[in-house]
C-alpha cells in the first residue's frame, strides 16, 4: 500500500514539475519571468507571500513597487500580474482601445455588479457607456444638484443638534449622506428615466437596468463617502488650508445665510484643490485592473498576451520623480501652471483613457457641496492623525479601524 502511496506522491511531484516547467518556458512565462519582483515557488507563485492581512497586503505592494520601481511582476498561482506606475506605461494602457476587459480583481463582485458598466467588457461595456453617457452631461447633472444641497444641509443639521462639540466617527458620517445622495429620488429617477427610455427602445432589459443601478450605488457611494473622509482628515491636519477654504467658502454663502447653488461651486477654485490634492494623497481606488488579451509594449516592459496589469495609481500619485515632497497635503499643486509642467498621466484618480469614470464631474460637485457646508458650519479639529492611521486596500482604499475629527460649531448668529 505505501509503495502505491509513494509512487502516486512522485508521480504528482513530476506532474508539479513538468507544468511549471512548461508554463516558464512557454513564450508567456518567459517574458513575465524577465520581469524583476519577489522570488516566486513553483506553482503556488507568489500567493503565500500575498496571504496576508489587507493592512500588511497593502505595504508590500508599496514596498514592492519601489524597490523594483517602475514595473514589477507577481505570480497569482499560475497567472502572471505585472504592477506599473510609471505615467509612460499607464498612458499607454489606459489610451488602448485593445486593452478595456477586467478581470481577476473584479471576479467577486459578479455576483452583486454582474456585468454592469464596472465589470463588463468590449462590446457590452462600449454599448452600456453610450447608453449612460447622458445621463452624466454636466448640464443634466445640474438640475438634480437640489439633493445635494438637501443633504449637504441636512450633514450639518445633525452634528448641530449634538452641541458645540462634538467628535465624529467620519466614515459611517461620510457614508450615511452621500449614499443619501445616491439613493435621492430626483437622482434616481434621472437614471432610472434614461434606462427605462433605452428598455422601450429594446437597447437593456430588466437585469441590465438592474446591473447599471447597482454599479451606480457602488461606485458611487463608497468611493465619494471615502474622498469626504479623507478630506475631513486632511483639511483638520493642515490648519492654513482649511482657514483659506473656509474663506473662500464664506465669500460665497455668508451673504445667503449659508445657502449655495451651483455656480457658487463651481466658482470655489481653492476647495477644489483641496478635494484634487486628497484624492492625490488617497485615491479612493489605488489601484486598476486590465486584462492583456494580446501583447502590449509598454515603455518599460513588454506585457504578452494573456497576462493581467495592475496600475497602481497610489504609488503613482506619490512618485517623488514626479511630485516635489510627494507625501506633502499641498493644495497649490493643482493650479493651473503647475498641472501644466507634469506627466498627464501621473495623476489619474478616476482611471484615464477610455474607461475613466463616468461620474468623475458629479462625485467633485457633490464633495465640494458637503465639505463646503461642513466648513462653514464647523471648525475641524484632529483627533486621529493620518500618519498614524492604518490603510487597507482592496477594491477601496479605507481606514483599518474606525477614524474621528473633532467638530466645533461656528456660531453664525
Amino acid at each position: 500500500m505505501w509503495l502505491y502511496v509513494i509512487l502516486a506522491l512522485v508521480e504528482a511531484a513530476l506532474m508539479i514539475m513538468f507544468a511549471h516547467f512548461y508554463l516558464h518556458m512557454s513564450r508567456t512565462g518567459r517574458a513575465i519571468d524577465a520581469l524583476r519582483g519577489p522570488r516566486a515557488i513553483p506553482i503556488l507563485g507568489n500567493l503565500l507571500q500575498l496571504h496576508v492581512p489587507l493592512v500588511q497586503l497593502f505595504g508590500l505592494l508599496r514596498e514592492w513597487g519601489a524597490k523594483y520601481y517602475p514595473v514589477y511582476k507577481l505570480w497569482f498561482s499560475i497567472k502572471p500580474v505585472v504592477f506599473i506606475q510609471h505615467p509612460d506605461d499607464i498612458e499607454i494602457l489606459l489610451m488602448s482601445s485593445k486593452h478595456i476587459n477586467k478581470e481577476m480583481a473584479y471576479e467577486h463582485l459578479y455576483s452583486w455588479l454582474q456585468t454592469g458598466l464596472l465589470t463588463s467588457g468590449d462590446k457590452k461595456w462600449h454599448q452600456r457607456r453610450k447608453l449612460l453617457t447622458p445621463a452624466f452631461h454636466f448640464n443634466v447633472l445640474k438640475k438634480y444638484m437640489d439633493i445635494t444641497f438637501e443633504q449637504s444641509n441636512k450633514a450639518v443639521m445633525d452634528l448641530e443638534s449634538l452641541g458645540k462639540e462634538t467628535n465624529v466617527d467620519l466614515l459611517p458620517y461620510c457614508s450615511k449622506y452621500t449614499l443619501n445622495i445616491i439613493c435621492g429620488k430626483k437622482r434616481r429617477l434621472a437614471m432610472l428615466d434614461l434606462l427605462l427610455t433605452d428598455e422601450k427602445n429594446g437597447l437593456i432589459d430588466d437585469a441590465g437596468i438592474n446591473e447599471e443601478v447597482s454599479t451606480f450605488i457602488f461606485e458611487g457611494h463608497d468611493t465619494t463617502a471615502l474622498a469626504m473622509c479623507y478630506a475631513i482628515l486632511l483639511l483638520a491636519e493642515n490648519k492654513e488650508a482649511q482657514k483659506k477654504a473656509r474663506e473662500e467658502v464664506e465669500e460665497f454663502l455668508k451673504p445667503k445665510n449659508g445657502v449655495m447653488d451651483t455656480l457658487d461651486l463651481q466658482k470655489m477654485n481653492y476647495l477644489e484643490r483641496c478635494i484634487k490634492e486628497t484624492i492625490r494623497l488617497y485615491p479612493s481606488v489605488p489601484m486598476i485592473a486590465r486584462r492583456i488579451d494580446e501583447d502590449l509594449q509598454l515603455k518599460n516592459c513588454l506585457v504578452p498576451q494573456g497576462s493581467n496589469v495592475f496600475v497602481h495609481i497610489f504609488n503613482c500619485h506619490r512618485d517623488p520623480h514626479f511630485w516635489l515632497e510627494p507625501d506633502k497635503f499641498d493644495p497649490d499643486r493643482f493650479l493651473p501652471d503647475e498641472i501644466k509642467k507634469r506627466h498627464p498621466f501621473c495623476y489619474v484618480p478616476f482611471s484615464a483613457g477610455y474607461r475613466n469614470c463616468i461620474g468623475q464631474k458629479f462625485a467633485m460637485m457633490e464633495l465640494k457641496s458637503l465639505i463646503a457646508r461642513i466648513l462653514y458650519g464647523f471648525y475641524l479639529e484632529p483627533i486621529d492623525r493620518l500618519p498614524e492611521i492604518k490603510i487597507q486596500s482592496d477594491i477601496v482604499l479605507r481606514p483599518a479601524t474606525p477614524v474621528q475629527t473633532k467638530f466645533i460649531k461656528i456660531d453664525r448668529s
